[in-house]
């Protein structure tokens, strides 16, 4: 099989195709024929070396997949071979083949191309694990997203208005807000431009945002505590700022509001299938239905993965990245 490794940390350079040896099937494993696999910014800092994947997943890059299973385990119940599957994996996507526990797949729906599929995994795991199963949004609260023109950004401001929630974005473009107000945010914040922290006060009568879904950490981290509400809750997810946070610890016992920080990777395969078991639950309907579908800035052939690094790094995409073997 082939698939993109790291020899050395390095810049998108680094990334380079090669052959390795093929993946063992476990008794709940399935084996997957890849037809395209996500780009995330976890892939962009293990490339930097500093975020390698766990010891018992493959070392190469790569957190989901999509693609038609090929063989199953002794043990596995969910599929057969030939179906069409998507992926949450803890490394090993950038490749022909990924090997992955059954109970982390979940079917892709006829009516969905399948090379979009492999934008779903990560994004829907990560929004749906931390906006919903944690900060617990409810209907007509309102969400703030930082990065709404991001595939994490993209996701989160369809769930949450399939949820009835309200939702607010920032963003660095005219461009990337208008595509966030197709999508149903109604919030529209280019932070190059404005303080996000006086247009949620504006735009919500000084109340503020219920639930802050932060990629930026760093400096955002004072500012999030006050643009959000009363009991509101703040999940940090990334430190793309890559500064320290600092804030007033009794500005936060003033809002009575929580700071969570969560990482997706590193949780336990229980963890990781109790989300995939919601996901199934309450999303995979809206994928059926078509109600919910991934943005998609771009497919690239594996040859051509460092200009996807590229991409991503610059910021330059709307939605999600995906590489094609």
């Amino acid at each position: 099989m082939r698939a993109i490794i790291v020899n050395s940390p390095g810049g998108p350079d680094a990334l380079t195709l090669t052959t390795v040896p093929d993946l063992v099937v476990g008794a709940h494993d399935i084996r997957v024929e890849v037809a395209a696999a996500g780009v995330n910014r976890a892939d962009v800092v293990q490339r930097q070396g500093h975020y390698p994947s766990p010891a018992d997943a493959p070392q190469w890059p790569g957190l989901e997949v999509s693609g038609v299973v090929t063989e199953v385990g002794d043990d596995v119940t969910r599929f057969g071979t030939g179906d069409r599957v998507c992926a949450l994996l803890a490394g090993g996507g950038y490749a022909t083949e990924a090997v992955v526990n059954e109970d982390l797949a979940l079917l892709v729906p006829l009516s969905m191309d399948l090379i979009d599929a492999a934008a779903l995994p990560e994004a829907l795991a990560t929004v749906w694990s931390n906006v919903f199963m944690s900060a617990e949004l409810t209907p007509g609260e309102t969400l703030l997203v930082h990065g709404g023109g991001s595939g994490i950004g993209t996701t989160a401001i369809q769930l949450a208005r399939l949820m009835e929630a309200r939702v607010a974005v920032t963003a660095g473009s005219s461009e990337k807000l208008a595509v966030c107000e197709g999508l149903g945010a109604q919030i529209l914040i280019n932070y190059r431009e404005q303080d996000f922290v006086a247009e949620i006060e504006a735009a919500t009568h000084g109340r503020g945002a219920d639930v802050v879904l932060d990629i930026m950490g760093g400096s955002y981290a004072a500012r999030n505590i006050e643009a959000v509400a009363v009991n509101g809750r703040i999940m940090v997810i990334a430190n793309q700022s890559g500064e320290p946070a600092a804030f007033d610890p009794f500005r936060l016992m003033q809002k009575r509001a929580r700071y969570w920080g969560t990482t997706l990777r590193a949780r336990s395969l229980a963890e990781k299938v109790a989300i995939m078991r919601a996901l199934e639950a309450a999303v995979w309907p809206w994928i059926v239905s078509g109600e919910f579908r991934p943005v998609i800035d771009g497919r690239f052939s594996f040859a051509d993965a460092a200009d996807a690094h590229r991409r991503l790094e610059a910021s330059a995409h709307v939605g999600k990245i995906v590489l094609v073997p």
